[in-house]
């Protein structure tokens, strides 16, 4: 019974729109035309004739990767130093989360400034150590602009380090004293104790930090709109360049299918690679 307003608010706010969204990638439908089934074709389109979307693909799962790995890393390891409660431990935490509550649209503009070939503070800085003029289109070169556009989220990994400290905070402080007596160092407590018991947050970290691959839009298209080329392109802004450059909901539907259908196979993976299952 108290489920009952939950389950009706998701039924029409998002299991509506997922019904439809999947109804509506098997017809051609536009702005200006009537809509028509045409069948399997845009699924078709997008894995055979399609040029720009397996490109976005390999890109989107290409961040997958580093965020369920190098991005996870860096917060469980913050999280691990913060945790030894030094004097600099509140302040790195402050700092540290700060791009977290910031508009990624503003980073995504405060990037492009800092990155931008003549005035940028990034050239300019590289001017004054070598002596050279020095204007590099970071984010419209194709040899540096998708390490570019990672690097204005890959480190920030502030919402990781808040959670695994949450749930360190949860471990009895006598099992930490136990390993002390028994000769553990610091290193061996974090190793063989803290990483451990945190599986289960490391692994919910790890689908959050996969997800907000298959979300990420408006850093993208504040710095490189998926440019040079597809060089920067993933799922979500070539679904967006499709309805709203094209003019094609079907086909853009068709790859809002295939969207929530790899964050399906994303979840499914990382739960069993961490076996969150389990006791």
């Amino acid at each position: 019974m108290f489920l009952t307003p939950g389950l009706v608010l998701f039924a029409f706010v998002f299991l509506a729109a997922i019904v439809e969204l999947f109804a509506t990638s098997f017809t051609d439908w536009a702005i200006g035309r009537d809509i028509s089934f045409v069948g399997l074709k845009n699924y078709i389109e997008l894995l055979t004739t399609d040029k720009g979307f397996p490109t976005s693909v390999k890109n989107t799962l290409v961040w997958i990767l580093l965020q369920s790995t190098f991005h996870v890393f860096i917060g469980v390891s913050v999280a691990l130093i913060l945790a030894k409660k030094k004097w600099y431990s509140n302040s790195v935490r402050v700092i540290y989360f700060i791009p977290n509550v910031i508009s990624s649209a503003a980073i995504g503009m405060l990037f492009t400034c800092m990155m931008n070939p003549q005035f940028g503070l990034v050239n300019k800085l590289i001017e004054k150590i070598t002596g050279d003029p020095f204007t590099q289109n970071w984010f419209m070169s194709p040899d540096t602009a998708f390490g570019t556009v990672t690097a204005t989220w890959l480190p920030y990994a502030g919402l990781v380090t808040i959670l695994v400290m949450a749930e360190m905070s949860s471990i009895p402080e006598e099992v930490f004293e136990a390993a002390k007596i028994d000769g553990a160092t610091s290193f061996q407590s974090d190793i063989y104790i803290v990483l451990p018991l945190m599986r289960n947050i490391i692994g919910t970290s790890t689908i959050l930090a996969a997800t907000s691959m298959l979300q990420k839009l408006d850093i993208i298209m504040m710095t490189t709109s998926g440019g040079p080329g597809y060089r920067t392109m993933n799922m979500p802004m070539y679904l967006y360049q499709t309805v709203f450059s094209n003019n094609n909901y079907g086909l853009a539907n068709a790859q809002g299918v295939l969207l929530i259908l790899l964050g399906v196979l994303c979840l499914v993976i990382i739960r069993k690679l961490y076996r969150m299952d389990e006791d």
